[in-house]
């Protein structure tokens, strides 16, 4: 899994002019779901989002974690993440998962965090969607399992 992790003051995911996903406060996640990833590499990362420590404490300092600060998070789907573009002017996206196998691991991903007591908004996979972030800092990470 290759993830894209935005910290946010508000975010929403609209397809075909329809909001489909809305948050405040919390992480918008893009996800590329690679061939080699498997369920463990879900549970890794969705462990990993829920304990990051990226929001500001009293002091400013990144202390705080998603539930410290009451945040949720907006997952969409995103394979081209797995994109390789070292060779040419065309990514290959050879390394994507197949979309079947991909959307099962995005779902399982969401289905993890919201057991770990996080609010969770998703885009819809596999759909053109517009994406909105107010990033919040800006705060931003590349993950991987």
């Amino acid at each position: 899994m290759k993830i894209v992790l935005q910290r946010c003051l508000s975010a929403r995911v609209e397809v075909e002019s329809q909001v489909v996903g809305q948050i405040e406060r919390g992480f918008v996640a893009f996800v590329g779901v690679t061939r080699d990833d498997c369920p463990s590499n879900a549970a890794k990362v969705a462990q990993k989002i829920a304990g990051l420590r990226l929001f500001n404490d009293e002091a400013g300092r990144f202390n705080l974690a998603l539930k410290d600060v009451g945040g949720k998070v907006l997952l969409i789907s995103n394979f081209t993440l797995c994109g390789d573009a070292r060779k040419g002017n065309r990514p290959s996206f050879m390394a994507a998962a197949l979309p079947d196998d991909a959307k099962r691991l995005f779902e399982s991903l969401a289905t993890l965090l919201a057991a770990q007591g996080i609010e969770v908004q998703k885009g819809v996979f596999g759909a053109d969607m517009r994406v909105f972030v107010e990033n919040d800092g800006p705060v931003t990470l590349l993950l991987e399992p």
